[in-house]
């Protein structure tokens, strides 16, 4: 897989609380520096859809993203809608990301039942691509019927680019199997190779390659002069992903077996203090990337050597005043 550091993605969801005019100000400096991609995720923030809009009828190249919106959140004939929509006004700039989301997003904030299923995605993104593409939909599946639907509005010159959210081997062969890309989430470097795998395996069974597909994966970063803060703050970042079934067994996948146990076993006895404790300097130093400009430049350089197609800036920093101008700090150094 080829390594192209011209193709670094970016994540402007931190700058999106800004007044809408330094949000877009971000948004222009990002394409400036020559990010390829602004990335946008959706949970109980800003909706993904509106700020991808925003973000494209700003700026005049760069592509933007959702990473991702859940499929149970909005039915694919609107995300079907909306993703032909975008695509209409910003030709061969929008990328529609897509994923299973959690119990409590679901169905607790929804209301909305909650059966996470490789085959809902598979029938979601069927369903996308004929509503995106103007073609008159039927469709009966297990999750989704859909009787004689078709898109008044022309639908855009090329088809809508639809990538997925992936962590297990599943999930990334159905992603190699039948999508355009995928995003990754915090992976270590040495671990990208064996996804590559899964999504090569995916796209043989649809007699296709890998070919043009897009490699993503989000990486938290922090340009700093304060490592010791920063890594805290990832520590506790870790933590709260380390708690979750399904990225507790890919991180153990992942070769962070004992820090994994160990973080969950402090955070069931109710010690949470303790919990981020046992996030280890091995563990942060695999999924995040942390000091100075130099050396954050050559870690998210090895992402790049390992396979990905994009590797995505994700700024983050300690709280705090200087919080936004750490984070700017972050966005600056690349690409």
């Amino acid at each position: 897989m080829r390594a192209d550091h011209s193709r670094l993605g970016i994540v402007l969801a931190p700058f999106a609380t800004l007044p809408a005019p330094e949000f877009v100000a971000v948004a222009r400096e990002a394409e400036a520096r020559g990010y390829h991609t602004a990335w946008t995720g959706e949970a109980s923030g800003y909706d993904a859809l509106t700020l991808m809009a925003t973000i494209a009828s700003h700026t005049e190249r760069l592509h933007v993203g959702s990473a991702v919106v859940p499929v149970q959140t909005r039915t694919p004939v609107v995300l079907g809608q909306s993703a032909a929509t975008l695509n209409h006004l910003f030709p061969d700039r929008v990328v529609l990301g897509i994923g299973l989301s959690s119990r409590v997003i679901v169905g607790d904030w929804h209301g909305l039942a909650f059966a996470p299923s490789v085959q809902q995605i598979r029938e979601a993104v069927q369903i996308i691509r004929m509503v995106a593409a103007g073609e008159r939909v039927s469709f009966e599946g297990k999750f989704y019927r859909v009787k004689n639907f078709r898109l008044a509005a022309p639908p855009p010159a090329k088809p809508v680019r639809v990538v997925l959210a992936a962590l297990g081997p599943e999930m990334l062969e159905l992603a190699g199997e039948i999508a355009d890309g995928v995003v990754l989430n915090w992976i270590p470097p040495e671990t990208v190779p064996a996804s590559i795998t899964h999504l090569e395996a995916g796209a043989r069974t649809a007699g296709r390659t890998l070919a043009g597909f897009e490699i993503a994966s989000f990486i938290r970063t922090c340009v700093t002069d304060d490592a010791p803060a920063a890594r805290e703050a990832l520590a506790r970042d870790i933590t709260g992903y380390a708690t979750v079934d399904s990225y507790a067994s890919f991180f153990r996948s992942a070769g962070f077996v004992d820090e994994v146990d160990a973080v969950n076993a402090a955070w069931r006895a109710g010690d949470r203090a303790g919990a981020v404790k046992q996030v280890s300097s091995r563990f942060l130093d695999g999924l995040g990337v942390v000091g100075p400009e130099a050396s954050c430049r050559d870690r998210i350089a090895e992402f790049a050597r390992a396979g990905l197609t994009q590797p995505v800036i994700v700024p983050f920093a300690p709280g705090g005043a200087d919080a936004r101008a750490a984070q700017l700090r972050t966005l600056r150094a690349f690409p």
